[in-house]
């Protein structure tokens, strides 16, 4: 098993099969077009399956496939079933919505397990300022299909930035108990393009709840493992359920089990790490299993103890989310 140098075991691997998007939200991309970027120079699919193969080996157990956005990329069906095949224990993906209806069932019989599905406005019009598409229709499309095509449990996750679209909070409760899926509130992270994050436009996870626990009575559940990014509730009547992601407000870094590869072949150790770590070149130069293993093992020996959002000195890393991988 891999275990950092402060003993956490590393279990969990998010992979971004994609730099592109087709979406530009406000909290993440940027309007500006000098700041689109094509998927010059990311792993092949062999490549990808090669190195989820080791990290298996190692002892990962569960694998994300994110994005940018991965249903945009040719293949990510097929690269589904190749990780099922592997053996995967907890196979999933992030995705934006838009492609999703018209994948889901293949996804389900590809072997994918379940799926995080973003919404970050229940109303078309706000939808749309926030995403810079007009895809409310075809997100609420894919959400449907995802639960016909048996992706459990089906997650919806909303970054909630305060003056954009924390006015909507009990909305998504509500959203939560009338669709049967899992309502995911994220605090707004420093990972937009266009710098804009400021502490002020955070709303605290126990701001949520407090707003939720007004209309709603809510019974706190038990985390799967210490490592689980959500704190979770059920409402009280059993309609729906909610996770409350406080990364910024709470951070459970003492407990993470996360790594990540992003779609050009750089090992993070951090979602906030300052450095990436180069496997790509390890792939192409004809090192073994054994020796790109041995280079992993050393890379999340020097895992950071934390992200350091809440220290003064903190810079926010050079990479935007979209450019690392959900």
């Amino acid at each position: 098993m891999l275990v950092d140098s402060y003993q956490r075991p590393i279990t969990d691997l998010r992979v971004s099969v994609t730099n592109r998007c087709n979406f530009r939200c406000v909290y993440c991309r940027s309007a500006n077009g000098d700041h689109s970027f094509q998927d010059n120079g990311i792993l092949e699919w062999d490549e990808l399956e090669r190195l989820c193969h080791i990290f298996l080996e190692l002892g990962i157990r569960k694998i994300r496939v994110t994005g940018g956005e991965p249903l945009v990329r040719r293949g990510v069906l097929d690269f589904i079933y190749r990780l099922s095949w592997m053996g995967v224990h907890d196979l999933s993906m992030t995705t934006n919505g838009h492609l999703l209806a018209q994948h889901a069932a293949d996804l389900r019989a590809a072997g994918l397990h379940r799926i995080n599905v973003s919404l970050d406005s229940i109303h078309p019009e706000k939808f749309a300022r926030i995403t810079r598409t007009d895809s409310f229709s075809k997100v609420m499309a894919g959400i449907r299909a995802a639960q016909r095509a048996g992706l459990k449990p089906v997650k919806v996750n909303a970054v909630i930035v305060r003056g954009l679209n924390d006015d909507e909070i009990e909305d998504f409760g509500q959203f939560a108990r009338e669709h049967g899926v899992t309502m995911r509130f994220i605090e707004f992270m420093p990972l937009d393009a266009d710098r804009r994050w400021q502490r002020e436009l955070v709303v605290t996870a126990d701001e949520i709840l407090e707003r939720l626990q007004r209309r709603w009575a809510l019974v706190p559940l038990e985390r799967d493992n210490a490592s689980e990014t959500a704190l979770k509730y059920r409402f009280a009547d059993g309609r729906g359920e909610i996770g409350l992601v406080a990364s910024v407000s709470k951070p459970f870094c003492g407990f993470c089990s996360r790594i990540r590869l992003t779609a050009d072949g750089k090992i993070r150790t951090c979602l906030f790490s300052m450095l990436d770590h180069d496997v790509k070149s390890w792939l192409r130069s004809g090192r073994t299993n054994e020796e790109i293993a041995e280079h992993i093992v050393g890379l999340v020996n020097r895992k950071e103890p934390g992200h350091r959002i809440n220290e003064p000195d903190f810079q926010p890393p050079s990479r935007t989310m979209v450019y690392i991988g959900g």
